[in-house]
């Protein structure tokens, strides 16, 4: 760990500070918990355990240890609950907005679910930040907000229309955060996340994302699934990256950082046949019957883009974000945890 990051630790870590983080039993939202944890800070967390799990908040207490487990405050509430936001907002210096109802497909089915959470929830929680002078909210946005603009790589100023509900409720986050930031004064930044996976990402569900879904399939022995015919790409990028720049957005300094949106990804492109390729060649050497095992290819998926790349210019310019993760590193962390949680015989 070299740069501003490991710096920002450093310095966290020499001065703690408090921090709330909604979607704390998430995937995002627990690793973002883990790292403030080991460096030695207060954490508040909230979460309605809708998609979350209690067992992440488990593993993460284990990670730790007691000690530092102790600095660690879990509230279950809803964003959807004004008081609920309001009462986790105290006393925090920094807040980072993890919780939210992702996926397309799942927008599509509820698109007012969707909105309740992804649309209220932001701004419930956009209000309890600013009462509670919280000095700095960081938000999860997404890619999904470049809709249908052509262009690769995708740069942070420019966007198409959107393709899904999902991508609507994620916009209207980046629209509250700037108009909060013009009549309020308040310090927002967004960062649109590209794909991101890794330890503690669900495999299970309808509308668990590729990698996990990949890594348990393979593992157990069952069939997977591509959506089109794989070569649709995306900018996967690892949780490590995004704890980063998670940090960093909530301390940055720079002139100008603030109340913008950063792309979050690693900045290449894989497709999904390149990814199952990985993929498998990591469960091949615990299961060597998975070599044999070939994807069957089935529709696309409607709301999905068919290619995806960031640009990360501009977080590296002003948050000081330095990917440490590339997709073949972060797979094979990611291997080790599910083939710990699918095949504990082999690990």
């Amino acid at each position: 760990m070299v740069g501003k990051y490991a710096t920002l630790r450093e310095e966290l870590s020499a001065r703690p500070r408090t921090w709330l983080i909604t979607g704390v039993a998430g995937f995002i939202g627990s690793n973002l918990l883990e790292t403030l944890l080991n460096i030695g800070q207060t954490v508040t967390g909230l979460d309605n355990l809708a998609t979350g799990k209690l067992a992440n908040l488990e593993e993460v207490r284990r990670e730790v240890g007691e000690s530092r487990w102790k600095a660690f405050t879990f509230i279950q509430g809803d964003i959807r609950n004004f008081d609920d936001c309001r009462i986790a907002c105290a006393d925090a210096d920094y807040v980072l907005h993890q919780a939210a109802l992702g996926s397309v497909p799942r927008s599509l089915e509820d698109p007012i679910a969707t909105n309740e959470a992804n649309v209220t929830g932001f701004l419930n929680m956009l209000t309890a930040a600013r009462e509670a002078k919280v000095r700095r909210f960081v938000y999860a946005a997404s890619s999904s907000t470049y809709g249908d603009h052509p262009a690769l790589p995708k740069v942070e100023d420019q966007i198409g229309k959107p393709l899904s509900p999902y991508a609507v409720t994620k916009y209207v986050n980046e629209l509250y955060a700037e108009v909060f930031a013009r009549c309020y004064g308040f310090e927002a930044i967004g960062l649109r996340y590209f794909n991101i996976f890794g330890r503690r990402q669900d495999p299970d569900g309808a509308y668990a994302a590729v990698v996990p879904k990949w890594f348990a399939a393979l593992l157990g022995g069952e069939t997977v699934y591509i959506n089109g015919d794989g070569e649709t790409s995306r900018d996967f990028c690892y949780i490590e990256n995004a704890v980063q720049a998670n940090l960093l957005a909530a301390c940055a300094t720079e002139r100008g950082a603030v109340n913008q949106v950063y792309n979050v990804a690693v900045g290449d492109r894989t497709t999904l046949n390149q990814l199952y390729t990985m993929v498998r060649e990591r469960v091949v050497k615990v299961r060597p019957e998975a070599g044999d095992n070939e994807p069957i290819y089935r529709h696309f998926r409607a709301g999905d883009v068919r290619h995806s790349l960031a640009d990360i210019g501009k977080a590296r310019r002003l948050l000081g974000y330095e990917p440490a993760y590339t997709v073949q590193d972060g797979l094979k962390e990611a291997a080790e945890w599910y083939i710990q949680r699918f095949c504990p015989e082999q690990a």
